[in-house]
């Protein structure tokens, strides 16, 4: 087969630019050794830019002119968006399938003719999630249940038959690589020893939701209450691709705030890893933190991690609630650096490791092999089924409600993954652990101005059944 994938990221030959083009490179390799001739149109990180394979059979070409850095990729001329739609569609006259990784190709019409599969791979950002309500393919890919039903709970309100073409394949990591390993060449790249050294790790992009301020405030804790006076803890900086006025304004103002607090020796900003060398990074640190409240769709540091052996400390935020249970992984309210950082300092001081438990869960759930031989079967059997219809349901007093996926209850407060809030609401706490399948305002008598506030502000959502 020719299979055609599309990136709205910029793609590499010899480095990724986080999981969502991890993922994609792993899926279209194994398709390529399958023997199906896979083309990549991504888009162009600099005028230099020249085609590359990633397998004998995969060719990727950097040709889109979407806007760069990220965010707002459309915030092009319309003829670069022009250009770009011309140069996809010219490549999917000769195609048997498409592919489309994080569902940002905007063009609904230009891909009907040709079996369509498409992955959203997050659910922030406005043009994937603008990807998900013009769906009009034949399979969508969540990467968890957590994000299958948040797209039921919002696209799917308006697009009925959207439950049926929901698949979940969730990511996969291969652990031959990601187990522990001795940090070698790493040393020669970040200037640590982890043998003094009490190495705490935040790898992750440069966004404030990705938990920067988090970690910042857990160091101080860990220097001046427990006194962990060898703390180094890891940042690394941003790949000068993606080094926006925004990214280096934050790094500015998280540098302020570490020197404010008296932390410059602890605090190590560090070159942009190699993926080849992850698993060294990882095996490096005694503990990794991921206490943003990005809403990932899956995040796959703290399980690379826990893999490698060194354990993850994360906050309760979307799919963080459910990918593994409670006992196998440290979890704590998003924002209460209080209990992180105790649960750092202990890590720490026992010289804790990832548990055979959990190692044992994360390699039968989350296998790298598991996760491309299910995107093989969905995309080499893809079909066209037709255009998806949209409906709409008018909301009256017998509408069904829940509390929205993306919210949980705790101590009678809710929190939001979206408002990255944590409200004292009582009243909506109870009916959530009193009516599981879902209540209607009639039923149990709120107020309407109440309920018109739970509604706009998302803490309810209309019941999607899927």
């Amino acid at each position: 087969m020719h299979i055609v994938m599309f990136s709205i990221n910029p793609l590499f030959a010899d480095r990724v630019m986080g999981g969502a083009p991890k993922q994609l490179q792993k899926v279209a390799v194994y398709l390529g050794q399958q023997g199906h001739d896979i083309t990549v149109l991504c888009t162009r990180p600099n005028p230099q830019a020249a085609d590359f394979r990633w397998h004998q059979r995969v060719l990727v070409r950097p040709i889109l002119r979407f806007h760069q850095p990220f965010p707002q990729p459309y915030a092009a001329p319309a003829y670069h968006l022009a250009n770009a739609l011309q140069a996809v569609a010219d490549q999917l006259a000769t195609a048997d399938c498409f592919y489309m990784h994080d569902g940002e190709f905007l063009f609904p019409y230009a891909y009907q003719h040709v079996p369509t599969v498409v992955s959203l791979r997050d659910n922030v950002y406005p043009e994937t999630m603008l990807g998900g309500f013009l769906f009009q393919g034949d399979t969508l890919i969540a990467i968890s249940d957590y994000s299958r039903q948040f797209y039921l709970h919002t696209m799917g309100r308006f697009l009925p038959d959207l439950a049926a073409r929901l698949v979940v394949i969730p990511n996969g990591m291969d652990w031959a690589q990601f187990c522990p390993t001795p940090p070698r060449e790493i040393l020669t790249l970040i200037p640590v020893n982890p043998a003094t050294d009490a190495i705490v790790l935040h790898p992750h992009r440069p966004e404030p939701s990705k938990g920067l301020p988090q970690t910042i405030a857990v160091a101080e804790l860990l220097v001046k209450r427990y006194g962990i006076t060898n703390l180094r803890v890891l940042v690394p900086r941003w790949l000068e691709v993606g080094v926006s006025p925004e990214v280096a304004a934050f790094y500015a103002e998280m540098r302020r705030e570490i020197a404010q607090r008296g932390l410059e020796a602890h605090f190590l900003f560090h070159e942009w890893v190699p993926q080849g060398l992850m698993p060294q990074y990882y095996s490096l640190g005694q503990v990794t933190l991921a206490l943003g409240h990005f809403v990932e769709s899956f995040g796959n540091t703290p399980y690379e991690s826990l893999g490698c052996g060194t354990p993850a400390i994360v906050a309760r935020v979307s799919t963080h609630r459910e990918l593994l249970p409670d006992e196998l992984l440290d979890k704590v309210h998003f924002g209460d650096a209080e209990t992180a950082a105790a649960l750092a300092a202990a890590i720490i001081r026992a010289k804790r490791r990832t548990s055979a438990e959990t190692l044992a869960y994360l390699h039968t759930h989350y296998s790298a092999a598991q996760q491309v031989a299910g995107y093989a079967q969905v995309i080499l059997g893809a079909q066209r089924q037709g255009a998806l219809a949209y409906r709409h349901t008018p909301l009256t007093a017998q509408t069904r409600f829940r509390l929205a996926p993306w919210c949980y209850a705790w101590e009678g407060g809710i929190y939001h993954d979206f408002l990255a809030q944590h409200r004292p609401m009582p009243a909506l706490a109870a009916l959530a652990q009193q009516f599981a399948a879902g209540f209607t305002r009639e039923e149990v008598g709120v107020e309407t101005a109440v309920w018109q506030a739970w509604y706009e502000e998302g803490y309810i959502t209309p019941v999607v059944v899927g």
